[in-house]
């Protein structure tokens, strides 16, 4: 993938604190118990570094290849570089797991939340938490609110969009299964059906080539993408959050799992001591403003 300097990461990434501290997890948080979904047994032990891991002593994390920034940092989730690599490393530390007893493993984002036994214990890539996925996984509480928004090429009809009735005559495009996609579906309601991707990098390519007018991508990926990626591109605006509960991420779970409860009380209690609000200001800060679309 494109890679920025560490200047560069600091300045995208830095591009988030205006907007994102009333979007996201800068922002104060919701409570835990609002989007938490476990399915395990009451009374589960969550004796720090004993859980009945699918490798005794080691805890196997999953997400996505290519690893994208700000999320993650050189493609490597190992290297604990970029905002969801340093989640994956503050929850395992919570549950009793130094860096060395984490096992990575690749796993394609939409077969993270298909239904089926998963071969890790929990997935970190951008998966928001919904209703609909709910049937097939568990998930642990939000470990970050965000935003959708949405890219064009600099010059151009879609660039200069102010709402949403604006982006309806638009071929708009984004990746598979995501909430990204139901935006387009469900908010914007185009006249003509998105294009669909199996990745956001086949998605960038089409909006670079032409192929779509503009793309939706979550709004911390929207400043990376055109800051290092397609610099020629802008973020046209952002949706808001639709309903009175915020959009949010979080931790991947078999449905039924034993470790859910667990993992949620590592997320929660990195909310309250303020060690994700930490991490995300490494990571997902100083944003500039984008405009929303109403």
């Amino acid at each position: 993938m494109h890679l920025a300097p560490r200047v560069l990461r600091r300045a995208v990434a830095g591009a988030t604190v205006a907007l994102l501290a009333t979007a996201v997890g800068c922002a104060p948080q919701p409570e835990a118990d609002a989007s938490a979904t476990s399915s395990a047994s009451t009374g589960t032990t969550c004796a720090k570094g004993e859980l009945a891991t699918k490798t005794s002593g080691k805890l196997t994390i999953a997400t996505d290849e290519p690893a994208y920034e700000p999320w993650f940092k050189d493609d490597k989730p190992s290297n604990g570089k970029g905002f969801e690599s340093a989640v994956a490393y503050a929850v395992a530390k919570q549950l009793g797991y130094d860096q060395s007893a984490v096992v990575w493993q690749s796993v394609p984002f939409n077969k993270a939340f298909a239904p089926g036994e998963k071969t890790f214990d929990f997935d970190i890539n951008q998966v928001s938490i919904s209703d609909e996925r709910k049937k097939a996984v568990d998930f642990s509480s939000g470990y970050y609110d965000v935003r959708q928004a949405v890219i064009a090429l600099k010059g151009t009809k879609a660039a200069k969009a102010t709402s949403i009735a604006d982006l309806k005559s638009l071929k708009l495009g984004a990746q598979v299964g995501t909430t990204s996609l139901d935006y387009i579906d469900d908010v914007v309601k185009p006249t003509q059906d998105a294009a669909v991707y199996a990745k956001n990098d086949q998605a960038k390519s089409a909006l670079k080539n032409g192929q779509v007018d503009a793309i939706v991508v979550d709004l911390p990926t929207a400043f990376y993408i055109t800051a290092a990626e397609v610099t020629d591109a802008q973020i046209v605006g952002q949706f808001e959050n639709q309903g009175g509960t915020p959009e949010q991420f979080g931790l991947v779970l078999d449905k039924g799992s034993a470790l859910t409860s667990c993992v949620t009380d590592a997320v929660d209690a990195l909310r309250k001591d303020g060690t994700l609000a930490k991490i995300e200001q490494e990571w997902l800060s100083d944003a500039v403003d984008a405009p929303v679309l109403k």
